[in-house]
């Protein structure tokens, strides 16, 4: 019988273990991811093609898979090069199906040379143009996407894909066959005496976690070494939540600290970073721990990260491995623990500093504040980028239960997100948490949420604005009406999608709608107007001239 090549093509997908692919058909690609439908993978199809790779991105960091897109060629590519560094930074694996224009047509008005494109962003570009060995790169493909955890982009001109032959292609073993089985990775002996003793030599020890720690379930051994020497826990901003719950856990190290964690910071004499980048932000540019001494443990330690020398010591291993035989080479101290510390900890703000209180609009901490105290614990709780979320991070919810992917800095994902979450906990709610700005350039998505059955809660900081543009505008004495927009009524456009929504102009309307929402489902949008000049502290410490606010200092008396 005869066998389209863009058959076998959808069969090595299906074979690959994909159960959820992200969709925007053309050309290029329609005839690929139909065929791969017929074959039980589950298609999301949304409405933009950014949003097809910025949900797989988040379907792969949710469920540790490769996240699957798919998108045309030419316009349908250029559409996906914000999403895809986003998902470079982030270390997340990604196959994209992009086909490419036809060899054989002497002109076709999509075409572009997209490798150049696709290679900018840091990501992988592997072009299909050999029938019988088509089906190996793709198998080679999910490799390297899983080895490198990088997105690799696949473009198979779309009459290949539609040459007939006389029998299916040949298909390999899948990535998950010949993929290695690899042990975590132990510490050797020598590095561990060194890093013992320097931690038997400290008195205010901090361990940091990341998402390697995460990736390596360290959370429990990283808590116990930290009982044992008295230390304090933070983390990354991706894994914040990690240490959710513990008493002496201060919460995100970096730009994102609270000011007591600051404070604490500065009076450290080591850090413990576990399975962590060592980023610009986590060390606030260098100035957190100034002065501390660092030591990074990760199965790849770095002598410079992002422009830095970041650390003074290093220890290659798995996190948890590493603080597992730790913990049987250290000595038991108090170090920072006390009951009065413990109970600063507990009620330590995210921000210390107060705003006038302005009519008809709302402070955004007390809007998180409020929503993190009634929405339940199991949900899925989506953080997007933007000057809101700040606020959103210090929200008191586990690892596992929240999702941050920020690493390039891009506001318009937090839709995206929300789907690739949805799919990949389909028996679960999740809740966005976004701004105007952010979700109007994506409001469309709303209809695919509708229209695919997702349970998404959408609750949008509305200061008709874009929120860091504007506090930066006034810091240099500028006007700020290009960054000024006025606050769209959430609520009405939501209806507009057949979908419900709601202006929250009062807090005490949340219990309310919270029973309706957990009763009904579906999709819902709360709109939060909330006042424009409630600078978050990160926009404040960097332009401290754009805001009304009083900063009130934090004091450590009492608690060392």
């Amino acid at each position: 019988m005869a066998h389209h090549v863009f058959e076998s093509l959808a069969e090595s997908f299906t074979r690959e273990g994909v159960e959820t692919c992200f969709a925007l058909l053309g050309d290029a690609n329609m005839n690929w991811a139909t065929t791969l439908a017929e074959q039980s993978t589950r298609m999301i199809y949304v409405r933009h093609e950014h949003c097809a790779v910025a949900a797989a991105t988040a379907y792969a960091r949710k469920t540790g898979k490769v996240g699957v897109a798919t998108v045309t060629c030419g316009p349908g590519l250029t559409q996906v090069l914000t999403a895809l560094p986003a998902a470079v930074r982030a270390g997340i694996p990604l196959v994209i199906f992009a086909g490419e224009a036809p060899l054989g047509a002497g002109w076709y008005n999509q075409e572009i040379d997209q490798a150049p494109f696709v290679r900018a962003t840091g990501a992988h570009y592997r072009s299909l143009h050999h029938i019988p060995r088509m089906t190996t790169e793709i198998r080679d493909a999910f490799v390297m996407a899983r080895e490198n955890r990088c997105p690799v982009v696949l473009g198979v001109p779309f009459d290949l894909q539609s040459q007939l032959l006389d029998a299916p292609l040949p298909q390999p073993d899948p990535s998950d066959a010949i993929m290695p089985r690899i042990a975590p990775m132990p510490a050797h002996p020598d590095d561990l005496s060194r890093i013992a003793a320097r931690i038997n030599a400290a008195e205010r020890i901090v361990i940091l976690g990341g998402l390697g720690a995460a990736a390596a379930g360290a959370d429990p051994a990283l808590r116990q070494l930290a009982d044992r020497v008295g230390a304090l826990l933070a983390t990354t901003l991706p894994a914040r939540g990690l240490f959710n719950g513990d008493a002496y856990s201060v919460g995100i190290a970096g730009g994102f600290s609270t000011p007591l964690a600051r404070a604490l910071f500065a009076k450290a004499d080591l850090v413990l970073a576990f399975g962590c980048r060592l980023a610009q932000h986590n060390m606030d540019k260098g100035k957190l721990f100034a002065g501390v001494e660092i030591v990074q443990i990760d199965t790849h330690p770095r002598t410079i990260s992002q422009g830095m020398v970041a650390a003074s010591g290093h220890m290659r291993a798995d996190a948890g491995q590493a603080a597992e035989a730790l913990l049987a080479l250290v000595d038991a101290k108090k170090g920072w623990r006390n009951p009065k510390l413990g109970a600063a900890i507990a009620t330590a703000p995210s921000d210390l500093a107060t705003f006038p209180v302005e009519p008809d609009v709302l402070d955004p901490r007390e809007v998180v504040a409020s929503l993190d105290a009634i929405l339940p614990q199991e949900w899925q709780m989506v953080n997007s980028s933007g000057h809101c979320s700040f606020f959103f991070a210090h929200m008191q919810r586990p690892f596992a239960k929240f999702l941050t992917i920020r690493e390039f800095g891009a506001i318009g994902n937090g839709l995206s997100y929300a789907i690739g979450v949805a799919a990949a906990r389909p028996e679960e709610t999740v809740v966005l948490f976004d701004g105007d700005g952010s979700v109007l350039m994506h409001v469309q998505e709303l209809e695919t949420c509708r229209r695919h059955g997702l349970n998404i809660l959408v609750c949008v900081l509305n200061d008709g604005a874009y929120g860091s543009e504007i506090h930066k505008l006034r810091d240099e004495g500028l006007s700020d009406a290009g960054a000024v927009f006025g606050r769209t009524d959430f609520g009405q456009l939501a209806r507009g999608f057949g979908v419900k929504g709601h202006r929250v102009n009062d807090l005490s309307m949340l219990p309310d709608l919270l029973q309706d929402f957990a009763t009904r489902g579906g999709v819902e949008v709360w709109d939060f107007p909330t006042s424009d000049r409630v600078a978050s502290p990160v926009v404040r410490r960097a332009h401290p001239g754009g805001h009304v606010g009083t900063e009130h200092p934090i004091s450590l008396k009492g608690l060392l």
